[in-house]
């Protein structure tokens, strides 16, 4: 019954110590230059930028805080706060044509910064 025996043997010992774990993955490792799809420019996001408040069209499965990594990445400042806007498609008649047009929705993120801060985006 040599499979039983409770002999203590100095090789089990070593074998049994704790591996301690490593974790390499960082909040870095995102591809945060694709969550930003393009700056949002119309009239009222230029009347927005003047108050620190900048629009970017980001992927639809971002979320605040991925904006908010990718704006610290990409331009060097730090957002105060991040609102996030869904824009679903919808249908709707063209009058010229005479039929069904889809427009397509979107996501919208508008970051806000400090009063020192400002992205160049033109």
């Amino acid at each position: 019954m040599a499979l039983f025996s409770r002999k203590n043997d100095s090789n089990t010992e070593e074998k049994t110590a704790v591996q301690e774990v490593v974790n390499n993955s960082l909040p870095t490792d995102r591809d945060l230059a694709s969550v930003l799809i393009q700056p949002r420019i119309t009239e009222k996001a230029v009347g927005l930028g003047e108050k620190n408040v900048y629009t970017f069209i980001v992927r639809k499965d971002a979320t605040k805080y991925d904006v908010r990594d990718a704006v610290k990445a990409l331009f060097n400042v730090t957002p105060v706060k991040v609102n996030i806007v869904n824009k679903s498609s919808r249908q709707v008649m063209s009058r010229a044509k005479g039929r069904r047009l889809t427009e397509k929705g979107m996501k919208k993120a508008y970051v806000y910064l400090k009063d020192g801060d400002s992205i160049s985006l033109v």
